[in-house]
């Protein structure tokens, strides 16, 4: 596979689902030590990222349960934030200067502050109350992020498939390598027939939309400088899709989740105008060893990585590296 290091891929994955014994300790502990608000903070794709999650426990739980943007989070202040609250980070490099301002926001509220990051030593797993710390540069933090939200609803009774879901993660090293190899060939052909396309429509839905929009923003705009229009599913028809014509590259994420529908509808309407409508869809992963009511769950991870084969595919088409960038990290802003 194109710039694919499968030893490093499969030890990251390995690190994420091996830190299960140490998140257990930590949620059982924060649930008899009791609190009432869990704030789900990050930056960027980071709190796209928290999307799923808040979603997640939306549908299943009465926890108060909130992703934000850590520095709208600053500016803004929250009222509901006291004694009683948990709020969780997560920072690849552990150096995300909104994240930091955040977790001293928050503690200054008196909230007990959660980071996953891959480094031991960063800003970030230093300023957290607990850190818990997978291999450098594992991505995404989709895997901590099952384990912690599904032990709390465990523990507060508002999820029963806890153990079982849990104990299929073990094995989603190798579930999503075979992901990967299967996306390989379908990636491919997507980045050649677009090598020239500068504009890309995309679509998502339910706990997919936290990834339609970091893909957008965090992949094809950052490290690829195209630009795109993003749209949730369920509001596809109130305003977006009078920018579609004939022409335009509609990239759709469906998932297995309760608002498939929506997304199905959204699809049937694009392709009734574009000739070019490109459907990533999860149920084309056999995904051996997850049970059935767990897939849907699974969609964020198993999407980010197919379209991580397609980014290595973009890059190599329109030799624009990922890494490269004008603004982001390279000037003071």
């Amino acid at each position: 596979m194109l710039g694919f290091n499968e030893p490093e891929f499969l030890a990251q994955l390995a690190s994420t689902v091996a830190l299960r014994p140490q998140i257990e300790e930590l949620v059982d502990r924060l649930v008899e030590e009791g609190f009432d608000t869990l704030l789900l903070v990050g930056a960027g794709g980071t709190y796209a990222q928290m999307w799923p999650y808040e979603h997640w426990a939306g549908r299943a739980s009465t926890l108060d349960v909130r992703a934000a943007i850590a520095a709208e989070l600053v500016v803004s202040g929250d009222a509901r934030l006291g004694g009683r609250a948990v709020a969780v980070f997560t920072s690849v490099s552990g150096t995300t200067e909104d994240s930091l301002r955040a977790i001293e926001y928050v503690k200054g509220k008196g909230a007990f502050t959660v980071g996953f990051t891959g480094y031991p030593d960063s800003p970030i797993a230093k300023a957290v109350d607990a850190a818990l710390v997978s291999e450098p540069k594992a991505w995404p933090f989709d895997p901590q992020m099952l384990l912690f939200v599904g032990r709390l609803l465990a523990r507060r009774g508002e999820f029963e498939g806890y153990e079982r879901l849990a104990g299929e993660l073990a094995g989603l090293p190798g579930v999503l390598l075979e992901v990967a190899r299967q996306a390989e060939p379908v990636a491919a052909a997507f980045a050649d027939a677009h090598k020239d396309t500068d504009y890309h429509f995309l679509i998502g839905g339910g706990n997919l939309w936290g990834f339609t929009y970091l893909y957008s923003m965090c992949i094809l705009e950052e490290m690829q400088w195209l630009r795109t229009t993003r749209v949730h599913s369920a509001e596809f028809f109130h305003g977006s899709l009078e920018l579609l014509d004939e022409d335009t590259s509609v990239i759709i994420f469906q998932g297995e989740d309760e608002t498939r529908p929506l997304t199905d509808r959204a699809e049937s309407f694009a392709r009734r105008i574009s000739k070019d409508v490109t459907v990533f869809d999860t149920r084309d992963h056999a995904l051996d060893g997850v049970s059935p009511e767990f897939r849907g769950l699974l969609a964020p991870l198993v999407l980010d990585t197919v379209l991580g084969r397609v980014s290595k595919h973009l890059e190599r088409v329109r030799d624009h590296s990922l890494d490269l960038r004008r603004y982001y990290r390279v000037m003071d802003y």
